[in-house]
């Protein structure tokens, strides 16, 4: 004991010491941390605030101003704002703001800590901008008293957590001091009484190790919960900030996206003239913009006829071509195996199976060889594309269903996100397919499987449920299979904001012009618009007769409303879909013949590919936008058509098939196979005052904004990095005999996979 004595006191005395000496680190370190804090928080709040604040200054009303700018001031931690005018004038500040700070004393784009009377401020400025003009600067005070508060708590809880530790460890040093005494005693009694020394195993201290586990589990659930918060409370999601967290989050980590449809097609016309196309295709509209944001690799199918003459050796080309942000890889197939595995497989077999649109699934052997044999390239090429051994492999869609199990026995430290654009049938329908185990073991291959709705997710656990030995957690939304866990999350898909299609400037009277003059519309006209591939889940021919039904119902509406339907060709080589365009084309021109007149046609159909540039000119030019999908994942138009519209006017008609349905509750949602509802539906468009569409609109606008695509993969980026945080644990415990490393594998599950651990959008 004497001997523990004479250890344990220098002990304490130097713990002591080295808490006394931590002490001005400690004051440093808070104001360091806080101060970069206050920092972030005057760029998000200058961000949010900027536009509102300079159409305030514009309207250069001072009560308005006054009140924008102390409602700002509610913060908390926010004490004061200023604003300086270009002649670095003080025009306007809140009541609290210090007189000691002037706009002659502060540079633009500076932050400042400044030592007055009543204690420390932090100074945030910023320059203001208006259509590429400067229009002064924006000066934000933190009051930093709760600073000096926090740092005497924390070297009070630092200072007590020394003392504690000194204890807990003199306390043990006794204890194993004593114990260890006891034992070597006991050891060589043993020994003089030829008795052989047993050693206890690992697991005989596992009841004394879990509570330590347990502890260590709880601390991850409160670091994922903070984290959880965090991630929630960013609502301006744009590239900047996208790729600002996944440097933080991910620390620039290798991303690779793989599609079958690529983002820029190099198309030859009759004339020799080479041309590139944007593909009329909601994944493209989706992830094209992350990729630019994120940088990367896209891995996908080149199917241009003149694709071939501007890549290099490798099948590699930059893109954007204006100005490379990431690399496109193209995939070359045979005209064999383009047929087998997109055409006929992927389109006449998944695509009719999980859409509910009464067209029969069609199915062979043939094909379904070509199909694993395009997934098996693909994955050869991901492996050969992928500069470390753990990248995030993106995958989009039904052409890859075995695709991230091909991937994971390739790279089993990848973190594979799969995206299913297109909805999830229910177990009785996905029945229907013939290799419908494969699928799905090739689908829990991945990391995270997402899907638009949750609905979709449900139908998806199910399926697994019906098909295959595993076991689920419906609670997390996970599903474990051979040894691994996939979770199964929604996340509805959106659009770029602000839409990149908008730069002409060209207001929507302008777009309304220009189309007017191309169809020869006269001025009492109103104009309808529809926008997607002539595929038969889009419910066309239903749009069409709707239309008829209006003219039949309101014949006010004859020769004062016309229908512009834009239908991008697709697939043109599959039977279903020849008979179904020739189909519209007859619907079409027999509305025109009962309803049109020599200068009039109800309906123009437009069977072309546009860029676009122009369908946002269409977009913008409409009274009402309607789309009345049959069946459909999430439907991008709905969203296209609300971002092309800052000036608050049209209206929206969407089929509640749609999965934008479940989020654009301000828009008219109809049944499209129910005809006379949707004909009073347009005539409602047609008749709802400037007040109801803006107030409509604007809702909408503002859904789309905060849930725009660069949150959706935000979110899935994001859950990746924790996914990649617990393998990365799960190795450091590998060492542990196999009964411990099970356990804490299934402590780390509990965590990780609690049901708030990946927020649900």
């Amino acid at each position: 004991m004497k001997l523990s004595l004479r250890f344990v006191v220098p002990l304490l005395m130097a713990l002591c010491i080295v808490a006394l000496l931590l002490t001005p680190l400690i004051d440093r370190l808070t104001l360091r941390w806080f101060q970069r804090d206050l920092d972030l928080r005057g760029k998000l709040i200058f961000n949010s605030t900027h536009d509102p604040l300079i159409k305030r200054l514009k309207e250069n009303k001072s009560s308005k101003i006054y009140s924008f700018l102390n409602k700002i001031t509610l913060d908390d931690r926010l004490m004061a704002i200023g604003y300086c005018d270009k002649n670095s004038f003080m025009k306007y500040k809140t009541s609290l703001f210090p007189s000691d700070v002037a706009c002659n004393t502060l540079s633009a784009s500076t932050t400042h800590v400044l030592k007055l009377v009543n204690g420390n401020i932090h100074v945030f400025t910023a320059p203001l901008h208006s259509e590429g003009l400067p229009f002064g600067s924006i000066i934000y005070i933190h009051d930093m008293s709760f600073i000096e508060k926090r740092s005497k708590e924390t070297k009070y809880y630092v200072f007590i957590f020394f003392v504690g530790l000194s204890l807990i460890i003199s306390i043990i040093t006794i204890v194993i001091a004593q114990i260890s005494w006891r034992g070597w005693v006991g050891a060589l009694r043993s020994l003089m009484k030829g008795e052989v020394l047993l050693t206890p195993s690992f697991s005989d201290y596992s009841a004394e190790i879990r509570p330590v586990l347990e502890d260590l589990r709880s601390l991850i659930k409160e670091l994922e919960t903070n984290q959880r918060i965090r991630d929630e409370s960013l609502t301006n999601w744009t590239p900047s900030i996208l790729k600002e967290i996944l440097n933080q989050e991910l620390l620039g980590e290798e991303i690779i996206t793989v599609s079958n449809r690529e983002p820029y097609i190099h198309h030859k016309k009759q004339d020799g003239t080479v041309e590139v196309r944007h593909p009329a295709s909601g994944l493209v509209t989706a992830v094209e913009p992350i990729m630019r944001a994120c940088s990367g690799t896209w891995i996908a199918h080149g199917s241009g006829n003149a694709d071939r003459d501007f890549v290099d050796t490798h099948g590699h080309i930059g893109v954007p071509l204006d100005n490379p942000k990431y690399t496109l890889r193209r995939v070359w197939l045979s005209e064999e195996e383009e047929k087998g595995y997109y055409y006929n497989f992927s389109n006449e077999g998944i695509w009719p199976l999980c859409h509910i649109a009464h067209t029969r699934p069609q199915f062979n052997l043939k094909d379904w060889h070509q199909y694993v044999k395009v997934n098996k390239k693909f994955a050869k090429i991901v492996e050969e594309e992928s500069k470390t051994k753990d990248p995030i492999i993106f995958i989009q869609d039904y052409h890859f269903a075995l695709l991230p199990k091909l991937i994971r026995e390739r790279l089993p430290d990848a973190t594979i996100i799969t995206f299913w654009h297109i909805p999830w049938p229910n177990p009785e329908a996905f029945g229907i397919c013939p290799w419908k185990r494969e699928i799905l073991e090739g689908l829990l291959g991945s990391s995270i499987l997402g899907f638009h709705l949750q609905f979709h997710c449900n139908n998806f656990l199910e399926t697994v449920d019906r098909v295959l030995e595993s076991r689920i957690d419906k609670e997390s939304s996970t599903i474990s299979f051979g040894g691994k866990i996939t979770a199964v999350k929604p996340y509805p898909i959106s659009v770029e904001w602000p839409s990149p299609w908008l730069n002409s400037k060209k207001s929507a009277q302008q777009c309304l012009e220009h189309v007017r003059n191309i169809h020869q519309l006269s001025q009492k006209i109103s104009i309808g618009i529809g926008i997607e591939r002539l595929d038969y889940t889009k419910g066309i021919i239903e749009r069409f007769l709707s239309i008829e039904k209006l003219l039949e119902k309101f014949p006010k509406w004859r020769e004062h409303f016309t229908f512009i339907q834009v239908a991008a060709p697709t697939r043109s080589r599959i039977k279903t879909y020849k008979k179904f365009e020739s189909e519209v084309q007859q619907v079409a021109d027999r509305i025109n013949q009962k309803f049109g007149t020599k200068n009039y046609k109800p309906i123009i159909l437009m069977i072309e590919h546009i860029e676009p540039p122009h369908i946002f000119e269409y977009y913008r030019a409409a009274d009402l936008c309607f789309v009345s999908s049959l069946h459909d994942g999430m439907n991008l138009v709905a969203k296209e058509f609300i971002s092309a519209r800052p000036d608050e006017q049209g209206v929206l008609i969407l089929s509640l098939f749609a999965g934008a349905s479940r989020e654009l509750h301000e828009a008219l949602i109809v049944n499209p196979y129910d005809i006379d509802q949707c004909a009073e539906a347009l005539n409602l468009a047609l008749h709802m005052p400037v007040a109801e569409q803006r107030e409509r609109m604007r809702s909408m606008r503002k859904y789309i904004e905060e849930h725009n695509v660069f949150r959706w993969a935000g979110k899935m980026l994001l859950d990746a990095s924790r996914v990649r945080r617990r393998n990365r644990i799960l190795q450091r415990i590998s060492t542990l005999s196999g009964e411990e490393t099970e356990y804490w594998r299934t402590r780390l599950d509990e965590a990780f996979f609690y049901k708030n651990w990946i927020p649900r959008s």
